[in-house]
C-alpha cells in the first residue's frame, strides 16, 4: 500500500485556491497554518475572536492532484478515524483556542499483514482540513498531512504478553551478560545462544569467565561445599557458610535501577504492609506519630542534605523549626490536617487537631522573583507561608493539638518561589505560657541562648542574626535566634545612594548591628533564673564601639570610610560537669566587636542617581575552653619523641587502639569485654589449627 509523498505542487494550489489563507484582515488564524503529522495527535492554537466561532474538521479528496475548496462547517462521514477537540487556552482564553485532532486507536488501517513492519512507504496518508467559522462564514483554515507509517506504534495491536522481569533479589535478569548484540553472535560470549557450534568452536577456550561470561550463580568462596579440598586451612569446616548455590551474592550484580517515589498527600504516608503499629501501646521519644489509616503523620522537613522532603514522619517530642522553598507553579494546597486524625497513645484514642488560619502581614517576606500572567481574570488562590504545631504530651500519650497557618493570597497565575516555615514544638500538658529553659542546668546544643535587658521593664530577650528573604534587604530580613554551640553567619544588603550622608550611613549600619544585640547580659547557664540578674548572668563586653558622631576625613560624593560592615560575637564556653553522665555545659563570657570597611559606590562609567547596595553581616563563634589545663610536657617527652605519635608515622601508644584511653567511640569498659572475647576466639582458633592437631596425633 505504498503511497508517494505529498507533492509540493499540491500545497502550492492550496495557496493559489486560499485554502490555507487566513484573513489578513480577519478576527482569527491559525498557528501554524500547515501540520506534517507522523504521530497519533497533533496540536495547534487558533488566536483572535473566539467568540461564536465554530471549528470543524474535514477529509479532503485530491484528484489529479487538485483539491476542492470545502464549505466550513460541514463535516463529512469519513472524518470517523479521527477526533477533534478544541479547548480554551490557559492564557488569555476569550482571545485563544487549543485545537488538537487525534487519530482514534480504535481504527487498524495499518496491519502488519499488508506490508513489513519496517517499512519506508507510510501505510496511510490523508489530507484533514480544520476550518474555523462563524455564521457559515470562513474565518481560517488548518491543514494537516497526515501519514502513519506501520512501524508506528497506532499500526499494531496491544500484545497482552507483556514481559515478566524477574526479581533481582532471587534469580538474575540476564542469564547471558556477555550477549551484548541482538541477532548477532558475540565473540567469546559461549553463553550467546545466537552462537553456532561451529562458531564457538573457535574460541571455545578463551571464553569470558566469571559473572560476565554467564556464571551468574558461581560457589562462592565461603561455601562449605566448595573448599572441600585438601588445601582448604584446618579450621574451615569451623567456619563455613552452608547455604543453597542458589542464594548467590551475585544476584542483582548486573542491576542498576531507580526508584520512583510515590505522589502521597502532604500529611501522610501510608506504611508498608510489613510494619507494626505500636502506637497503641504509647509512644516513646523518637517514635513517629501515627495516624487512624496506619500511616505516618508528616510535615514537611529539611534533611542532613539540605533537601526540603515533604512527607518527613513527625517525632514524638522531637521539635523543629525549618524552612523549604518551593515554587508557586508546584505548589498545591493541602488540606488534610484539618480532616486528620492522630493515634493519642491509647487502644481507640483519637486527637483532631485544633487548626486556626491568619492572614499574613507582610507576604513579600516569603514570596521572591514574582511574576504575573497577563489575564483579565481577578483569580486569587491562598498559600501557607507558615505552619506552626503544638502537641501537647502526658507521658507516653498525646492530649492535645494546636495549629496555626499563616496563609497569604496571591493571584492564581502568580509565578516564583516561596519560602515556607514549618516548627513543632511539644509541651507538657500542665504546662502554661513560662518561657522555656534552654537547659537544665546546662545549655543544650541547639537551644537559644538566653539573655536579658536591664534597661528595660520587660527583660527578657535573646540574641538574633538575621534571615533575610525576598531580595535580602535588611527592611524586610526576619530576625532569628543564636543556637547554644553552633557557629553561624548571615547578613543583608542595605540601600546607599551616590548623595549618601557618611555620618548618617554609620549611624543606620550601627543601628542595624546593634539591633540583633537587644540585651545587656547573658545568662551562664540554660536555666538562669530572669527575676535574678546578679546571679548566674555575665556581662556583654562590647569591645570598640564606633563613634558616629566622628567628623570623617574625607567628603567626597560615593565614597565613605570607617563605615561599620560587621559584627563579631564571640562566646566562650567550658563543660561544667555532668548530671546523669551527660555533660553540662555553661557560657563564660561574651565579647561583641565591630569591623570596619571604606565604601565606594560601584557603578560604571557614569554615575547614575541610583542605589547601591552596601553587605553589613554578623557572625557568631563559639569557642570551647578546657575545663582542666592539660598538663605540662615533661623534659624527656619534650627531647624523647619516639613515642609522640603527632610527630612520628609509627604510633606505638595505639598500636591496640581500640582497647586503649585513646579511642573514645564506646565506653572503655565494653572495649575490655570485646577484646577478651576476641582473645578467646584466638585460643579456640589456634587449637583447631593444624599443627595443634598434628601434634595431638603424635
Amino acid at each position: 500500500m505504498g503511497l508517494p509523498p505529498p507533492s509540493p505542487l499540491l500545497l502550492g494550489l492550496l495557496f493559489l485556491q486560499g485554502v490555507l489563507r487566513p484573513l489578513g484582515g480577519g478576527p482569527g488564524f491559525f498557528i501554524p497554518a500547515f501540520i506534517h503529522m507522523t504521530g497519533p495527535a497533533v496540536s495547534a492554537s487558533l488566536v483572535g475572536g473566539t467568540e461564536d466561532v465554530t471549528v470543524s474538521l474535514a477529509l479532503l479528496q485530491d484528484k489529479e492532484g487538485l483539491l476542492p475548496v470545502p464549505a466550513c462547517g460541514v463535516l463529512t462521514n469519513e472524518t470517523e478515524d479521527w477526533s477533534l477537540t478544541v479547548t480554551p487556552t490557559m492564557i488569555r482564553p476569550e482571545n485563544a483556542l487549543d485545537v488538537t485532532v487525534r487519530l482514534k486507536r480504535g481504527r487498524q488501517r495499518c496491519s502488519s499483514n499488508e506490508m513489513g513492519s519496517f517499512s519506508e512507504s507510510p501505510c496511510m496518508v490523508q489530507t484533514l482540513l480544520v476550518s474555523a467559522s462563524r455564521n457559515s462564514s470562513c474565518l481560517a483554515h488548518l491543514l494537516i498531512r497526515a501519514e502513519i507509517y506501520a512501524n508506528s506504534s497506532l499500526a499494531h495491536n496491544a500484545s497482552e504478553n507483556v514481559t515478566v522481569i524477574p526479581n533481582q533479589v532471587y534469580q538474575p535478569l540476564g542469564p547471558c551478560p556477555c550477549n551484548l548484540t541482538a541477532g548477532a553472535c558475540d565473540v567469546r560470549c559461549c553463553c550467546d545462544q545466537e552462537c553456532s557450534s561451529d562458531l564457538t568452536e573457535l574460541f571455545r577456550e578463551a571464553c569470558f569467565t566469571g559473572v560476565f561470561g554467564g556464571d551468574v550463580n558461581p560457589e562462592f568462596d565461603h561455601l562449605c561445599s566448595v573448599q572441600e579440598t585438601p588445601g582448604a586451612p584446618g579450621w574451615f569446616p569451623f567456619l563455613c557458610v552452608q547455604s543453597s548455590p542458589a542464594n548467590s551474592p551475585f544476584l542483582g550484580y548486573f542491576y542498576h535501577g531507580s526508584v520512583s517515589p510515590r505522589q502521597h498527600a502532604s500529611f501522610e504516608v501510608h506504611l508498608h504492609t510489613d510494619l507494626r503499629d505500636f502506637s497503641d501501646f504509647g509512644y516513646k521519644q523518637g517514635d513517629p506519630i501515627m495516624t487512624v489509616d496506619k500511616a505516618y503523620f508528616t510535615i514537611p522537613q529539611v534533611s542532613l542534605a539540605g533537601q526540603c522532603m515533604q512527607n518527613a514522619p513527625v517525632a514524638f517530642l522531637q521539635n523543629f523549626d525549618v524552612r523549604c522553598t518551593t515554587s508557586l507553579e508546584a505548589y498545591r494546597e493541602q488540606d488534610g490536617i484539618i480532616n486528620a486524625k492522630i493515634k493519642n497513645g491509647v487502644v481507640g484514642g483519637i486527637v483532631t487537631p485544633k487548626v486556626i488560619y491568619e492572614e499574613a502581614a507582610d507576604p513579600d517576606r516569603f514570596i521572591t522573583g514574582t511574576e504575573t500572567l497577563l489575564s483579565n481574570e481577578s483569580a486569587s488562590r491562598n498559600v501557607n507561608v507558615e505552619e506552626h504545631y503544638i502537641f501537647r504530651w502526658n507521658n507516653n500519650t498525646i492530649s492535645e493539638i494546636n495549629v496555626k497557618i499563616i496563609r497569604a493570597e496571591i493571584n492564581a497565575h502568580q509565578k516564583g518561589s516561596m519560602t515556607q516555615r514549618f516548627t513543632v514544638k511539644f509541651l507538657s500538658y500542665n504546662s502554661g505560657d513560662e518561657k522555656e529553659f534552654s537547659g537544665n542546668p546546662g545549655y543544650q546544643l541547639g537551644k537559644p541562648v538566653r539573655a536579658l535587658n536591664t534597661n528595660r521593664m520587660n527583660n527578657e530577650t535573646t540574641l538574633y542574626l538575621w534571615q533575610s528573604a525576598g531580595r535580602g534587604l535588611c527592611a524586610s530580613a526576619t530576625f532569628k535566634p543564636i543556637l547554644f554551640g553552633e557557629n553561624a553567619l548571615s547578613g543583608c544588603l542595605l540601600e546607599v545612594g551616590i548623595h549618601e550622608n557618611c555620618t548618617q550611613l554609620r549611624e543606620n549600619a550601627v543601628e542595624l548591628l546593634d539591633s540583633l544585640i537587644q540585651a545587656t547580659h547573658v545568662a551562664t547557664r540554660g536555666n538562669s533564673d530572669y527575676n535574678h540578674p546578679s546571679d548566674d548572668w555575665l556581662e556583654i563586653i562590647r569591645a570598640d564601639a564606633p563613634d558616629t558622631g566622628a567628623d570623617p576625613p574625607v567628603n567626597v560624593n560615593g565614597i565613605c570610610v570607617d563605615i561599620p560592615a560587621r559584627l563579631h560575637i564571640r562566646i566562650l564556653i567550658s563543660d561544667a560537669g555532668a548530671v546523669e553522665g551527660i555533660t553540662q555545659q555553661e557560657i563564660l563570657g561574651i565579647e561583641t566587636r565591630f569591623s570596619m570597611v571604606n565604601w565606594q559606590l560601584q557603578c560604571g562609567l557614569t554615575c547614575e542617581d541610583k542605589a547601591d547596595l552596601f553587605p553589613v553581616s554578623a557572625s557568631v563563634q563559639f569557642i570551647k575552653i578546657p575545663a582542666r589545663l592539660p598538663r605540662p610536657l615533661t623534659r624527656f617527652q619534650i627531647n624523647f619523641t619516639e613515642y609522640d605519635c603527632n610527630r612520628n608515622e609509627v604510633c606505638w601508644p595505639q598500636l591496640l587502639y581500640p582497647l586503649t584511653r585513646y579511642y573514645q567511640g564506646e565506653p572503655y569498659s565494653q572495649c575490655v569485654a570485646k577484646g577478651l572475647l576476641l582473645v578467646s576466639f584466638l585460643i579456640l582458633a589456634a587449637f583447631l589449627s593444624n599443627p595443634w592437631t598434628r601434634t595431638c596425633k603424635a
